[in-house]
């Protein structure tokens, strides 16, 4: 089952995801790493994918040849705390 890592909305999206695909309920990004089942925040350049070049918005379209959507259930990933704090404290001390 595909669900937009933002909101949770399950996506009928076939086996290629296009760029300019938008999550029909937030209107965000679907061929995002957020959605891909290769993001990893904690691993280098935040990728399991170990020849994917660096992304620098890890929530908007990009180009990457190694995106595959990942088969989520429940709610959306973006709504857990947890991950959310992370993300925070990641922002904060980036720069």
């Amino acid at each position: 089952m595909n669900r937009c890592y933002f909101c949770g909305t399950e996506l009928d999206v076939g086996r290629i995801v296009g760029r300019g695909e938008i999550c029909p309920r937030c209107h965000r990004d679907i061929r995002c790493c957020c959605n891909c089942v290769f993001h990893d925040p904690p691993a280098s350049n935040q990728c399991r994918e170990p020849q994917s070049e660096t992304v620098s918005d890890r929530a908007a379209s990009n180009f990457c040849d190694y995106f595959r959507f990942v088969d989520t259930a429940g709610e959306g990933r973006g709504n857990d705390a947890a991950q959310k704090a992370r993300e925070e404290w990641e922002r904060l001390f980036r720069k």
